[in-house]
């Protein structure tokens, strides 16, 4: 008969889990995605915060792309040479 393994005592270590994070180009978002391998070292009760601080910080990098000028209006056209 195999041997029983024991149970752990207390709840797991943390441990990475490998989700690859693929660079965006653009800074700002590429920061705050590195930021979710913070993740991986925290306890379960620890992701919240990171998880939190990274949404906070996507929403505000796209809100300020609203905030940016867009290309200026079009002007009036020349009239056509008929």
């Amino acid at each position: 008969m195999p041997e029983a393994v024991p149970e752990p005592s207390g709840p797991a270590d943390p441990a990475p889990l490998g989700v690859d994070r693929t660079p965006t180009g653009v800074a700002e978002v590429d920061v705050r995605l590195a930021r979710l391998a913070d993740a991986d070292h925290l306890g379960t009760s620890g992701h919240l915060e990171v998880y939190e601080d990274v949404h906070q910080g996507l929403r505000d990098t796209l809100t300020a792309l609203d905030r940016r000028p867009g290309p200026p209006a079009p002007g009036p056209r020349p009239p056509s040479a008929t």
